[in-house]
């Protein structure tokens, strides 16, 4: 059988999160669909009705989801992490909009914090003064202007156009992730999502905010238990996307600078973890 719609998740030593994103599915969608499930662990148990495929090597969350997502040749293509878990009908209202949208390669629902608060899922693409003036004040200064031009999910009136959008949870048209050979795997873990966008809107299509469909995300539940790595892991992407950006030749100090600051940031921030 062919599915219009496969839904690949990237776990890694899953616990009971991953049982509770795969009972969310059922009422999520009308569509038929296939689940994969890509084990970068190597020890997650099989779950019934669902494809486990486990790589030879941990590919980190983009490789993961380019994985489970080979041969697919459908028309709808869902990367989520497992600890997602989708309000009834979400799906279907990400579709349904998604035909909308004739030049759409990505769309993301609103993602709900288990408190019921909304994420900043939807964002403008990091660039130095906007990117810096929120990395600086954006946990001292909510409100500040860098980090409102920076989240860009502010009406949740209607869909709308933005630059990115979380990889925890998208809705991607399959023809569109097909185009730019997926996630960039260069990418271990963070800033994938934001490449994409990347990609996408090189190519002319467009990152769609939609948030009559909601999910919730209990953020990092799969890796609470260290931190500092997941923090080293986020710089460390960080300064690769920036190295992207800011590529020509003359700004290297630029570049430099970056570097220094966001292996200083993530010292700071390595400590203030190992301090709770």
């Amino acid at each position: 059988m062919t599915f219009p719609l496969r839904i690949v998740t990237v776990v890694y030593h899953p616990g009971p999160e991953l049982a509770e994103f795969v009972a969310s599915l059922r009422a999520a969608t009308t569509l038929p669909y296939e689940l994969v499930i890509v084990d970068n662990g190597g020890d997650a148990d099989a779950v019934e009705g669902a494809t486990l495929l486990r790589p030879a090597w941990n590919l980190g969350y983009g490789g993961g989801v380019n994985f489970g997502a080979r041969g697919f040749a459908g028309d709808w293509l869902i990367a989520a992490n497992p600890d997602v878990r989708l309000e009834p009908g979400a799906i279907d209202a990400l579709i349904k909009e998604a035909t909308r949208w004739p030049r759409g390669g990505a769309f993301g629902p609103a993602i709900l914090t288990p408190e019921g608060d909304l994420y900043p899922s939807a964002r403008a693409f990091p660039r130095l003064v906007a990117g810096a003036g929120h990395a600086l004040l954006g946990n001292v200064w909510p409100g500040n202007p860098f980090s409102a031009r920076y989240r860009d999910n502010a009406d949740t009136s209607r869909a709308h156009a933005v630059d990115w959008l979380s990889g925890a949870f998208l809705l991607l048209r399959g023809d569109a992730f097909r185009s730019v050979n997926g996630f960039d795997s260069s990418y271990f873990m963070f800033f994938e999502d934001i490449q994409l966008g990347e990609d996408l809107a090189a190519r002319g299509l467009q990152s769609v905010f939609v948030p009559a469909a909601h999910v919730v995300h209990d953020q990092g539940r799969s890796w609470r238990d260290q931190p500092a790595a997941m923090l080293r892991a986020h710089h460390r992407s960080a300064a690769h996307y920036l190295d992207g950006v800011y590529a020509k030749r003359w700004q290297a100090p630029l570049r430099a600078a970056l570097h220094l600051g966001l292996r200083v940031r993530a010292a700071l921030e390595v400590r203030a973890a190992r301090r709770k």
